[in-house]
C-alpha cells in the first residue's frame, strides 16, 4: 500500500508574496462591495430646486456648485482676488479634497511618483482644490437638489476647509494648475480609506442625497446619478 505523502507548506518568500497580492485584493473587493451599498437609499431627486454636478476624469471626482444659490454665496468666502484670473463669466465653483502632496506636488498624473503615493494611502494632510469655472456642463453628471439638501451640502463642503480667525478659507501659497484654480487648507486627513472620492461621497450623503457606502474610487461613486444633460 503506498505512502501518503505529506503536502509541503509553502517557503515563507511564497507566504509573503501571497500576503502582498491578498492587500490589494481585499481592498479592490471591499471597494467593490461598498459601492454596491447604497445609504440614504429612499432619496429621489427632487423636481426643482438647485442643481449641481460631479465632474470626473475618470480617477478623481469633484463637486461643482453655484456660486451663489439660496442665499448662499461662495465668492463671500473664495474672493476672486485668490485666483490668477476669474471673469464674472466664472459662476460655478468646484471642489475636491486630496492629500498635500499629490495635490501640491504633481500637476499632472505622470508626475505622481512611487512614494508620493506611499505616503498619500498611507496619510497625508487634507488639502481643498477649488477651480472657478464659467459652465458646468464639462462634468460628467448632474444632481438636482431640494433647498435644504442643498444647504446642507454647502455647509459640508464649507466645513472641510480649515478657516482663520475671521471666519475664512485659509489659502495656501501655490500657483495652482491654472488661472482660475487655487488650494486651500483642509481638516481632517486622506489616506487609502478617506480618499478623494470618498470625501464627495461623503458630502453627499450629509447632504441626505443616496450615496455609496463606501468608494474609493470614482467608478463606484458616478452611476449613482444621472448623465449631464440627462432627463430624470
Amino acid at each position: 500500500m503506498p505512502t501518503r505523502r505529506r503536502l509541503r507548506k509553502p517557503s515563507w518568500p511564497k507566504r509573503f508574496l501571497l500576503a502582498l497580492l491578498a492587500v490589494p485584493l481585499a481592498y479592490l473587493l471591499a471597494a467593490l462591495v461598498g459601492s454596491l451599498i447604497p445609504l440614504n437609499g429612499d432619496w429621489r431627486e427632487a423636481n426643482d430646486g438647485v442643481t449641481i454636478y460631479l465632474a470626473n476624469n475618470g480617477i478623481h471626482v469633484d463637486l461643482v456648485l453655484p456660486a451663489e444659490a439660496e442665499g448662499l454665496d461662495w465668492r463671500a468666502l473664495l474672493p476672486k482676488s485668490h485666483f490668477a484670473s476669474v471673469g464674472d463669466e466664472a459662476r460655478w465653483v468646484a471642489f475636491g479634497a486630496g492629500e498635500r502632496r499629490v495635490y501640491l506636488d504633481t500637476p499632472t498624473w505622470a508626475d505622481l511618483s512611487l512614494k508620493t503615493a506611499a505616503i498619500a494611502l498611507a496619510g497625508g494632510e487634507q488639502v481643498i482644490h477649488v477651480e472657478w469655472a464659467r459652465d458646468p456642463t464639462f462634468s460628467a453628471r448632474e444632481i438636482r437638489l431640494t433647498s435644504e439638501q442643498y444647504r446642507r451640502l454647502w455647509s459640508s463642503v464649507r466645513a472641510g476647509f480649515r478657516l482663520d480667525a475671521a471666519g475664512r478659507p485659509v489659502r495656501i501659497d501655490h500657483p495652482g494648475y491654472g488661472e482660475r484654480d487655487a488650494f486651500y487648507e483642509g481638516v481632517g486627513k486622506t489616506n487609502a480609506i478617506q480618499t478623494c472620492n470618498q470625501w464627495a461621497a461623503g458630502r453627499l450623503r450629509l447632504a441626505g442625497v443616496r450615496a455609496p457606502l463606501w468608494s474609493p474610487f470614482a467608478q463606484g461613486l458616478v452611476p449613482y446619478y444621472r448623465r449631464a444633460g440627462q432627463r430624470t
